[in-house]
């Protein structure tokens, strides 16, 4: 009988420790996601709570967490707070040349017709053939920045220092378009939406990508944290896989009273037309397209790594980097998308 409390308690013990031990694992789980409020199939797949799903029968809990700007989720990235995050094109290559470890493993969206150069009415702008001597407004070291100089260079064969190129946030784009002070701008929505009101698109970054690199939005990991974690990255890249093949299949039918565009307004606000207008602008590749050498495959050839490789000649010319690396492959992975694309 003396030995019974001991026994007892014994037991108790192991049973609390087991317990204890068990919410520190449940604890380790959770992982943080970092987005930005760009609107497309990962965004319904947030607010339907198709990725808190997937993540939960795989073992973990996802912290959603809302950055307002890409220069926030690389610090976070580099940091090890974050080890999944949304960003664009010239900031993946700016944190991977800055040797934050991280590999894209999913193509958010081709920005395409989203950033565009629209020349104002009466600045006597028809075409590209008309630039020189113009007073255009970019916002420096951004996608439409980096987009301007390509097609002046290696497009419309126009010398950058032929032209006064203007920096300029979208706002500020939008003030100095209606005073007059401009006589063209490349911009992404709302700016982009305003000002097309009363002027003319001459260019966009769907037909530069085609004619040089296209510029994109990604979602990136944390490279160490990936491969202890392959569980969630297999569960994760599913749903988006899933989420962009219904988009493919059914984006039709995305309209201002669907529960997809309805879920996005719910999530980040704004109105249910402005997200159906924004989605027709920017392409979302399924996943095959993404394991395949236009994306995520081919190794150095990919298209991402291309797209990496001349960004990072743009920052550095823009001197937002010291010198660019020798090879960006290392930082683009593409099996997560091929074992989604025979899924």
């Amino acid at each position: 009988m003396r030995l019974f409390p001991r026994i007892a308690c014994r037991a108790m013990l192991l049973a609390l420790g087991a317990l204890l031990a068990g919410g520190a694992a449940q604890a380790q789980t959770k992982v943080v996601v970092g987005y930005q409020l760009i609107v497309g199939p990962f965004l319904t797949a947030i607010a339907d709570g198709s990725f808190d799903a997937a993540a939960k029968q795989a073992g973990y809990t996802i912290d959603w967490r809302q950055f307002k700007s890409a220069g926030d989720i690389s610090t976070a990235l580099a940091s090890g707070n974050v080890p999944i995050g949304v960003l664009g094109s010239t900031g993946i290559t700016a944190a991977a040349t800055r040797g934050v470890g991280l590999e894209l493993f999913w193509i958010l969206d081709n920005i395409g017709k989203s950033e565009a150069l629209v020349a104002r009415d009466g600045s006597g702008i028809n075409s590209t053939a008309d630039l020189k001597g113009k007073r255009i407004a970019v916002p420096f070291v951004s996608t439409s920045h980096f987009h301007l100089l390509v097609g002046l260079e290696n497009v419309w064969k126009i010398p950058p220092r032929d032209v006064r190129i203007l920096n300029m946030t979208p706002p500020q784009i939008v003030a100095a378009w209606q005073r007059g002070d401009i006589d063209a701008a490349y911009v992404w929505p709302p700016a982009l939406t305003e000002i097309q009101k009363s002027g003319k698109t001459i260019a966009d970054s769907d037909e530069i990508g085609k004619a040089s690199v296209p510029t994109f939005d990604g979602i990136v990991a944390d490279k160490a944290w990936a491969q202890k974690n392959p569980a969630f990255m297999a569960a994760f890249t599913g749903v988006l896989a899933k989420a962009y093949a219904d988009y493919r299949a059914n984006g039709k039918s995305w309209t201002v009273d669907s529960p997809q565009v309805k879920g996005m307004v719910r999530l980040i606000g704004g109105k249910p037309q402005d997200m159906v207008d924004a989605l027709k602008l920017l392409d979302y590749p399924v996943a095959e397209a993404q394991a395949s050498p236009t994306w995520l495959g081919g190794g150095k050839q990919s298209g991402a790594v291309r797209a990496l490789q001349a960004s990072a000649t743009f920052l550095q010319s823009q001197k937002q980097i010291d010198k660019a690396l020798g090879d960006y492959s290392p930082y683009v992975e593409d099996r997560y998308a091929k074992a989604a694309a025979t899924q």
